[in-house]
């Protein structure tokens, strides 16, 4: 019954006064949702694909795992740890944002996205260190494979957070401008969901540029190379 219901619903109407369109499965499937979870299963193959061969280029002798021994940059990922307090920080910011405007408590809810935005900010400026400390290091992109995968991921992952931002840019000038708290509302959400998306996949991919030699051995026969 509920596809029934989601097949007839008449998503180009407006919707009556005061509603807040609920974003959870079941009751309130809507074509931005839907447009987002196919983006989001998007970039989940792309960066699937992107592993898969990071891993099959781990098996060839020219490869230099990060980490591991001593000597190599994230045998203490202290830098990396930082990046991902931020991030979560601002996943936390986002969440709490999209709290209050379910509750419609419209200061908190733009006090506590522009939190998200200044640490996701922090983030990225953090990130773009990492890398220039990675380069003072002799750690250029085409030296070693494993470069080249940390600086082409880590850029990847950066530009679609630099997506999300203009994206909530854009919701707060919107807000401000039309004094529309509904659409307020559902951006907030919908980016919600995107930051903590994009949360995981730095975990994902924190512990891949932390896994040494030996994991990614493990890894490759795990995964038939």
């Amino acid at each position: 019954m509920n596809i029934i219901g989601t097949l007839s619903q008449k998503p180009w109407l407006d919707n009556s006064p005061g509603e807040i369109i609920d974003e959870t499965f079941g009751n309130g499937l809507r074509p931005k949702q839907i447009a987002l979870n196919f983006f989001l299963g998007a970039v989940t193959v792309m960066f699937s694909l992107f592993i898969v061969t990071f891993v099959a280029r781990s098996q060839y002798p020219d490869f230099q795992a990060l980490a591991g021994d001593v000597w190599q940059p994230f045998y203490d990922p202290m830098r990396l740890w930082v990046n991902t307090g931020l991030l979560f920080i601002g996943g936390i910011a986002i969440q709490a944002s999209s709290y209050f405007a379910k509750k419609e408590k419209t200061k908190y809810a733009v006090i506590a996205l522009a939190f998200a935005l200044v640490f996701t900010l922090q983030f990225l400026v953090a990130q773009m260190m990492l890398w220039q400390h990675l380069h003072n290091l002799g750690y250029y992109v085409a030296s070693n494979p494993a470069n080249s995968y940390f600086y082409i991921l880590t850029a990847i992952h950066g530009m679609h957070l630099v997506g999300g931002l203009l994206v909530l840019m854009n919701a707060l000038l919107s807000f401000y401008r039309k004094n529309s708290f509904i659409q307020f509302s559902n951006s907030v959400r919908l980016c919600t969901r995107y930051w903590h998306y994009f949360f995981v996949v730095w975990l994902v991919l924190f512990a891949l540029m932390t896994s040494s030699t030996e994991t990614f051995e493990t890894l490759a026969a795990l995964c038939g190379y």
